[in-house]
């Protein structure tokens, strides 16, 4: 079948404005045209200088009792992206293999972005701790952080989660890390995590 040149031209201008205005394909990457708000507030995420996301943990973190033998320190976390209207900053810890808390602390200050290794102490100065599950088996003294000691098998997900919070918090010193968790609901801006694992 022939077609006149006079029905080719549109044809051809028509292909033309559709290959220069869809997405280029180059080596097997598509190269869309991207529509960017220069006024978009960046994300919040977290990270860790201890251990990768989704990568085992280091001894150092690891729980110091119950048949295990660690540093139990708190990892280093750091976070960028804070809402403006932060007012203060909480971290939970959950395994959430288990769904076992490991840590809580609250009222970090709002200047603050990130948190040293060993920040978690019963005495921090970064912020107030909660008992965490530890104290249920092992007594009151497991306040802040305390790291993993999973029974032997299947390696476990240490979820660390820092929230933005639009206020401060005042719980009672026989609060734990459940309690942590309610009261901040209706109140979190943002929040970002980073996982590790660990395996006895």
């Amino acid at each position: 079948m022939r077609f006149s040149a006079s029905f080719l031209r549109p044809v051809a201008a028509a292909l033309f404005v559709c290959a220069c205005s869809g997405p280029q394909i180059q080596n097997g990457v598509t190269n869309a045209p991207l529509t960017m708000n220069p006024n978009a507030a960046p994300p919040f995420t977290v990270r860790s200088a201890t251990f990768k996301n989704n990568h085992f943990v280091p001894a150092s973190m690891v729980y110091n009792r119950a048949g295990c033998s660690g540093g139990n320190e708190s990892p280093e976390l750091s976070w960028t992206g804070a809402p403006k209207k932060t007012k203060s900053f909480a971290v939970l810890t959950l395994d959430t293999t288990a769904i076992f808390w490991h840590w809580g602390m609250y009222d970090i200050s709002p200047s603050t972005d990130e948190l040293p290794e060993n920040a978690g102490t019963k005495k921090s100065k970064y912020g107030t701790e909660v008992l965490n599950d530890w104290a249920i088996y092992l007594g009151k003294s497991n306040r802040g952080y305390d790291g993993p000691c999973p029974p032997p098998g299947k390696a476990h997900h240490y979820v660390f989660t820092v929230y933005a919070l639009d206020t401060t918090l005042k719980l009672p010193r026989s609060a734990y890390v459940e309690n942590l968790d309610l009261a901040i609901r209706g109140h979190i801006l943002a929040a970002a995590s980073v996982t590790g694992l660990y395996k006895k």
